[in-house]
């Protein structure tokens, strides 16, 4: 939506600026000036970088030494005279100022060696009395000295960009992280900055009211959710990483709570105003002279009087009363504009919250932007008009969509015909017809009876990018496209859609592709050159628990970084409610799922869908009345090594966890399940598993764990991985190695992350002993010779001893 400008550029200009604005007021001081009606100018010129790559941008600032009174003015008609490493010149300019006396020209030299640059002041007047210089005065020409411009064929560096994330990040973001703006979006406007889920991991979970199975008496019964009609959560954006919400407008006091989207930290609730809800949201980028920055508001709005609060603190900023009527629209640098088209009496008018906020400042008055509207009550009705401008008379049907500088796209449908008209918006053609053109409608309108009306056909879809406008037919189950660049018909869709889209269906255009999806729970994939039928997906119920169908209907949520997201909600569900609602999320260029769970999120029709931010869903579950955050999570690892020393030949056991550290995980609900903490698990099991962590349902019996890396730096000095494990669903894995030569070792397991959780790592040591020398066991003599004979012999009479007294007992027994 911003406009961006090169990195060294924008840096340039702000130095140049900044530099430039210092000077102003001394300037104007120090000149002591006696009329002679003519003033010697003196003109510079300088260069920035110098020297400077080929092909690369190069900063010329050019101007003369005397600054002009009023930020309005500038000097005209400035030059710059080039002489080239070849010898050719080239004149640049017209050039005109800003009030410093001088501006900022970007130059690309396109060959390599010393250019010559010299800047040129044109004669004319001093338009009013500056630096006690008189208004009329004749500020003379002149020249500035020749500047040398090296031009190498090396490029130089610039200041080098910050990489995407790799680690779960919070807010605030360092403002040197230019690149995140891609993942940093906000949802009141668009959910392009997103990196969308590729997982259904729950971040966090917060109760919005009493909600799920009541129990007891009321038997199987929930309660109430909000729908329909009773929305429970009707007013939610997210802006800057914040999530603010209410729980429901019939509840008082209503109050408006504000919650860090990332940790789940609820920052402030306030009741606002009168029990009143924000209607939206608006990051502001203010950028003129003398400040340049965002702004950040949250907008209350009664009839036709807005209050501004601060988005921070929830603390009303400054009033705005008789906002006049008419539709809202976001400017392009964040600005509220409300057009109001009469196309009866042919005219169409922009109110503009920030020329409404100016209150008819200009110059020096119109340099800032809180200051000026801090604590002020302002009249739109007074201020704020941006223009009114006359359109053709008489345009049949009604707007369909705006688009500021550019168009205004209008139509109107009946059985026999249709009108498309566009008006331009651009600047020197505002309201100027572009075509007004008539498509008589097929005879199977008339035979199928395509009515316009209440539940009927419609103009269903303005896309302003693509230039495609659709309409349903819903007689015939059937989608006409047309070019909104010349109003004229270009293809209807190749194959009814199934019946059951009669009573609800959405579209969406992406990718060259449009998908639309409704009551059936059939996704179709269309091909917007030609209508053509690309892909079908079925969200099909497995249980037949759906009644009305054999899929889920779905409704489509975002379509962010190659994916489709679908929910399941309806106008006015049964209690009971459905059991096991799918949340979807396909590849949008096959089809195919990327992430599928039954059971564990449940949208509502009334109470306001899910909403993107910073790369997070936030979402109300009518399951059981709580909010969600679903997003991509923090890990941490651990690992020992057992024995922490072992001798060489032996081998180590390196074990340890990785463990899922959401905020969701430090709620008493999951604590006191898991009280050695929320193992982390594959992708594949993550919906079974949020569904045991954060619903109770059983633990996944075939759920699995993480891949794990483990590396080490052994004795040289030399880091390798030794292999690959995988953690059990309780987290914990282990890995046996022996270790391959002695000495001491560190040891680095790694989860490298995945679509669930940003990686971790975790690091210990261990040492490995040389073994010890093998010492051989002592050896007796040999026996002598003498010995071989004699000890056998001496044990032969101790033996013959024994059995003479042996024999001389029993004798002795047997005398009488």
């Amino acid at each position: 939506m911003f406009r961006k400008k090169p990195m060294a550029i924008m840096i340039a200009l702000i130095l140049m600026v900044t530099i430039a604005i210092s000077f102003v007021i001394p300037a104007l001081a120090q000149v002591s000036y006696v009329s002679t009606g003519k003033f010697q100018t003196h003109a510079f010129i300088g260069a920035l970088p110098n020297p400077v790559g080929v092909g690369q941008e190069v900063l010329l600032h050019v101007g003369i030494q005397q600054q002009l009174a009023n930020v309005a003015l500038g000097w005209e008609g400035l030059t710059v005279t080039v002489t080239r490493p070849d010898n050719t010149t080239e004149t640049l300019g017209p050039i005109r100022t800003d009030s410093t006396g001088a501006t900022g020209y970007v130059y690309v030299p396109n060959i390599v060696g010393i250019y010559y640059l010299q800047s040129h002041f044109p004669e004319q007047r001093m338009p009013s009395t500056a630096g006690g210089i008189p208004a009329n005065t004749t500020m003379l020409a002149s020249s500035s000295p020749i500047l040398a411009l090296t031009v190498q064929e090396e490029p130089l560096k610039y200041y080098p960009g910050s990489p995407l994330p790799t680690e779960y990040w919070t807010r605030p973001i360092n403002a040197q992280h230019r690149e995140w703006y891609t993942i940093a979006g906000s949802s009141w406007m668009t959910n392009e900055y997103n990196d969308a889920p590729s997982s259904p991991h729950i971040l966090w979970t917060k109760p919005l009211t009493i909600g799920g199975l009541v129990g007891g008496d009321i038997g199987e019964y929930s309660f109430e959710h909000g729908d329909a009609y009773e929305g429970k959560w009707p007013n939610r954006l997210i802006l800057a990483g914040r999530l603010y919400y209410t729980q429901g407008p019939y509840e008082r006091p209503v109050v408006t709570r504000c919650v860090d989207l990332r940790t789940g930290e609820e920052l402030w609730g306030k009741v606002l105003l009168d029990n009143r809800t924000i209607s939206t949201g608006q990051l502001f980028y203010w950028d003129n002279f003398n400040y340049h920055g965002t702004f950040a508001y949250l907008w209350v709005v009664v009839s036709n009087n807005w209050t501004a609060f601060d988005a921070f603190t929830g603390e009303p900023r400054y009033l705005m009363y008789g906002v006049p009527t008419g539709t809202n629209i976001v400017g392009p640098s964040g600005e509220i504009c409300r057009y109001s088209i009469d196309l009866t009496r042919g005219y169409m008018t922009l109110w503009n919250s920030t020329i409404a906020g100016l209150r008819g400042a200009s110059g020096m008055q119109a340099g800032s932007w809180g200051s000026r509207v801090s604590n002020q009550q302002i009249n739109a009705t007074q201020y704020g008009m941006q223009y009114n401008i006359t359109i053709p008379i008489g345009l049949p049907g009604s707007v369909r969509a705006v688009s500021l500088g550019e168009k205004v796209i209008g139509s109107r449908t009946t059985t026999s015909e249709v009108n498309i008209w566009g008006f331009s918006l651009k600047k020197g053609q505002e309201g100027t017809l572009l075509y007004n053109t008539t498509w008589r409608t097929p005879a199977s309108w008339t035979q199928n009876n395509v009515t316009f009306a209440t539940y009927g056909s419609s103009w269903t879809l303005t896309d302003m990018e693509t230039n495609i406008g659709l309409i349903w037919a819903k007689e015939e189950l059937t989608h006409y496209a047309f070019d909104l660049t010349n109003g004229q018909y270009l293809w209807k869709t190749e194959i009814p859609q199934h019946y059951l889209d009669t009573y609800s269906i959405g579209r969406r255009i992406a990718y060259g592709k449009m998908y639309s999806v409704g009551q059936a729970g059939k996704v179709y994939c269309w091909d917007t050159a030609n209508g053509k039928l690309l892909w079908i997906y079925n969200a099909t119920d497995p249980y037949t628990e759906f009644l009305w169908g054999n899929d889920w209907s779905q409704d489509i949520l975002f379509i962010n970084n190659g994916k489709i997201y679908l929910f399941h909600s309806e106008h006015s569900p049964v209690n009971p409610l459905f059991r096991g609602a799918p949340a979807i999320c396909l590849n949008a260029e096959t089809g195919e799922e990327v992430w599928r769970v039954d059971g564990l999120f449940r949208k509502t029709d009334w109470g306001g869908g899910p909403i993107m931010g910073d790369s997070v869903i936030a979402m109300y579950n009518s399951y059981d009345q709580r909010v969600y955050a679903i997003g991509k999570g923090p890990s941490a690892t651990t690992v020992n090594a057992l024995p922490k020393s072992s001798v060489y030949g032996q081998s180590v056991v390196i074990e340890g966890s990785v463990m899922d550290i959401s905020p969701g995980t430090k709620e008493y609900a999951v604590t006191s399940r898991f009280p050695n903490g929320v193992p982390a698990v594959s992708d594949d099991s993550q919906g079974e598993w949020m569904k045991h962590v954060y619903a109770q349902f059983v633990r996944p019996a075939d759920a699995t764990g993480v891949e794990v890396t483990i590396s080490v730096v052994d004795a040289n000095g030399n880091y390798r991985e030794i292999g690959k494990t995988t953690s059990s669903s309780d987290g914990f894995y282990s890995y046996a190695w022996k270790p391959d030569i002695p000495g001491e070792y560190r040891v680095y397991a790694s989860f490298e992350g995945s679509n669930s959780y940003y990686p971790s790592h975790a690091e210990t040591a261990f040492v490995v002993d040389e073994a010890p020398e093998v010492t051989a066991a002592p050896t007796q003599p040999p026996a002598s010779i003498a010995d071989t004979y004699f000890v056998p012999a001496i044990a032969g009479l101790f033996v013959a001893i024994i059995l003479v007294g042996a024999l001389t007992v029993l004798m002795l027994r047997r005398r009488p």
